[in-house]
């Protein structure tokens, strides 16, 4: 099926497959739980063919309920599996170890989430696979690596506390605080993509696939940015500033006369600006506030100062007036607020799966978009995550792409 597009930019109009720019790339998944699963959707939804590979009892998030959707599924497990096909497989079972492994060496890309050595004791390790199928992209995720953490569980709460992010978030006489989501998992499973993404580009030039491997406490190590760099250059670890930042402010919550709101002053410009609209100029002139430096050290003094205005009208208030003024802020939404505030803003953040003419007779239902947005192979929302074992038996249903099968 195509779809006929006009382009933005010079009025042309071009033909598009709707299937996807990774149109003929075949994933066999073998992941459960977040990261792997969240990768594959990715892939899945600018049209790789994924096959998702679950025990009988199924993916654990299967299970994980309240909260379920309306058509009794867990959410948690219908946020991170729409658009693939499910194949339930005993692998402890000569015919569904057969077919795990067929689907393996038939594959573009195969990801695999399990403790290091337990793909190997079914035959399906890096090693076993690529010796039926040189082509293939096997990517390996991990909690720790596969050395010495190579035991340990790789378990979203467990790598926050032990990888520095626990320690960084949360009031300042307060207790370690995690994340609202598991956003190491989430950022692994970007990992993930981008190594895949990568290992195929490179195939196209030699025609051989490669090992991907990625883990969660790199990953987790890696996004700690500026402050396992202050780390690494002082060697001082950095602590607790509840919603304050370590080099910035004011840049941080601060409460108006009904609700919390985000004020995030950059530079001198945005403070005098700041000041001006909080009917208070004389902040910008005051030599405890005169440069981020100064603000920084007189943190509390300046809080205090700014809340004691605040006070005096409704966050919405002060949200409009220092937009205008050009000052960054905005409210401390709750997640439904937060998805109409995308809507608001035109960015389309929820998709309507089995929506338009390639929907196949599915029910619609909503779905967070994709956040990549490409201008002539846009993502696409073909299926709702699928039952357990909906697709015995299934087989690869896209033309191959240009990597070795056998």
């Amino acid at each position: 099926m195509h779809e006929r597009r006009a382009d933005d930019a010079t009025g042309d109009v071009r033909t598009e497959m709707r299937t996807g720019v990774l149109s003929g790339v075949r994933v066999a998944d073998f992941s459960r739980v977040l990261a792997g699963p969240y990768a594959t959707m990715m892939l899945a939804d600018f049209g790789a063919d994924v096959v998702k590979i679950e025990s009988p009892a199924g993916d654990d998030t299967r299970h994980w309920r309240p909260p379920v959707d309306a058509s009794g599924q867990a959410t948690y497990f219908g946020s991170v599996n729409r658009n693939k096909r499910s194949v339930a497989l005993d692998l402890t079972d000569a015919a569904g170890l057969a077919e795990a492994q067929r689907l393996a060496a038939s594959a573009d890309v195969v990801v695999e989430n399990f403790r290091p050595g337990v793909m190997d004791r079914f035959g399906l390790s890096y090693e076993s696979v690529r010796a039926m199928n040189p082509g293939v992209v096997y990517c390996s995720i991990t909690g720790f690596g596969t050395g010495e953490g190579a035991a340990l569980a790789g378990y979203d709460l467990l790598v926050q506390a032990v990888g520095g992010l626990m320690s960084i978030t949360g009031a300042v006489d307060g207790e370690p605080a995690k994340a609202g989501v598991a956003l190491v998992d989430v950022l692994t499973g970007q990992n993930a993509v981008a190594g895949i993404l990568l290992a195929l580009r490179e195939r196209d030039r030699t025609g051989l696939g490669q090992r991907v491997e990625v883990n969660l406490l790199q990953g987790l190590l890696s996004a700690l940015t500026n402050q396992a760099a202050s780390t690494l250059a002082t060697g001082v670890p950095p602590q607790r500033l509840g919603n304050a930042h370590p080099s910035i402010a004011p840049y941080a919550v601060f409460r108006a006369a009904d609700r919390e709101l985000v004020i995030a002053v950059g530079n001198d410009k945005q403070f005098r600006a700041l000041a001006a609209v909080l009917d208070v100029p004389s902040l910008a002139d005051d030599p405890r506030f005169a440069s981020n430096g100064e603000r920084v050290a007189h943190r509390a003094e300046l809080t205090a100062l700014i809340e004691e205005r605040l006070a005096a009208a409704s966050a919405a208030h002060w949200i409009e007036a220092l937009s205008a003024a050009g000052v960054p802020a905005g409210l401390v939404n709750d997640v439904a607020e937060a998805i109409a505030f995308g809507e608001a803003l035109g960015l389309d953040p929820v998709a309507e799966i089995g929506a338009g003419p390639i929907a196949n007779g599915t029910a619609t239902s909503r779905t967070i978009a994709n956040p990549i947005g490409l201008s002539a192979s846009p993502a696409v929302y073909r299926t709702p995550p699928p039952a357990l074992g909906a697709h015995a038996g299934a087989d690869w249903h896209q033309t191959p792409s240009k990597g070795t099968h056998p």
